[in-house]
């Protein structure tokens, strides 16, 4: 699931300049996840730990090793809000499979994009006119930020196993939090940070270094809100999304989350004729309304929302 530029389409064939905008933010967070601002530059005074055991500590808080070894698919279902008023409000799907399957949809009313990723190949869809899909292979930068996405636990959870090398960077406050600034080398050599709340041990920002279609790297940087305990894991309900001069800032807000949904392979296949999977098209209902609906169930979601789990770390 890249962050190319595939873009939907309206009815008049007319280009929507900031649905595709908000896709390219959307694929980055997601991509992105369980991996801004507030910063002090200071070194707050914390209890002395090694990477390794911030590590340990980090995924105990989350639920537990064995417990996220355990979850061999995810499915989320919510919406994007964006702080730019002229971007309407977009319901999303995101969908995720072991070892690294990850199928993800981003509607507005008579408008879809979706990006698919089967471990190896990816293809951005939009919908032709006639109702048959247009799937465009991914490009080189898109197949490379796919193929080194952490997946359904995160960058943290059996890091050496992913390649990915941690060292201990330093103590900073994010938001007037004290957390564990960690520094995360990938099989690539790119540099990656994550920031781990000194208290709860849990992900509070993650930066990621991300290209554009002409190879400049450029960052991504998610902040972590508002966790909600869904069968026992600590997962966040609302990521904040940042990183570019050019673009607003975005949040993703969770509402459902299914995890080990039952969902086959074919889901993550390149999409073929209409007749086979034809793109869904979201009324203007409520973001809660399950845009699987159409394609069929992804289990049977708990829903996340307030009084759900803990109060906000």
């Amino acid at each position: 699931m890249g962050c190319g530029g595939v873009i939907a389409r309206d009815d008049a064939g007319r280009r929507p300049r900031r649905l595709s905008m908000s896709v390219g933010f959307a694929c980055a967070v997601l991509l992105a996840s369980f991996a801004g601002s507030g910063f002090a530059k200071e070194t707050p005074h914390v209890r002395e730990l090694t990477a390794e055991q911030i590590v340990e500590k980090n995924a105990a808080a989350r639920g537990g090793l064995d417990a996220w070894r355990k979850i061999d698919a995810m499915a989320w279902v919510g919406h994007m809000e964006s702080a730019d008023p002229n971007v309407p409000r977009l319901t999303f799907l995101f969908e995720q499979k072991r070892p690294n399957k990850t199928h993800f949809e981003l509607s507005e009313i008579r408008q879809k994009t979706l990006r698919v990723f089967d471990g190896i190949h990816g293809w951005k869809v939009k919908p032709n006119r006639d109702g048959t899909l247009d799937a465009q292979p991914y490009n080189p930068q898109d197949l490379k930020f796919a193929r080194e996405a952490y997946g359904i636990d995160g960058p943290l959870i059996d890091h050496q196993a992913k390649g990915i090398a941690v060292a201990l960077a330093g103590v900073e406050k994010v938001e007037g939090s004290k957390a564990y600034r960690l520094h995360l080398t990938g099989k690539s050599g790119d540099l990656h940070d994550v920031w781990i709340d000194a208290k709860t041990f849990l992900d509070v920002k993650y930066d990621r270094t991300s290209y554009r279609a002409n190879g400049e790297p450029g960052i991504v940087s998610v902040v972590y809100r508002d966790y909600k305990t869904v069968e026992g894991l600590q997962i966040p309900s609302i990521l904040e999304i940042g990183g570019s001069t050019e673009l607003p800032s975005a949040r993703m807000v969770i509402e459902k989350i299914a995890l080990n949904p039952p969902l086959d392979d074919k889901v993550f296949a390149k999409p073929k004729e209409a007749h086979q999977r034809r793109m869904a098209v979201i009324d203007a209902q409520p973001p809660a309304a399950d845009p699987r609906q159409a394609f069929g169930p992804v289990g049977s979601p708990q829903v996340v929302g307030p009084g759900t789990g803990p109060p906000p770390q």
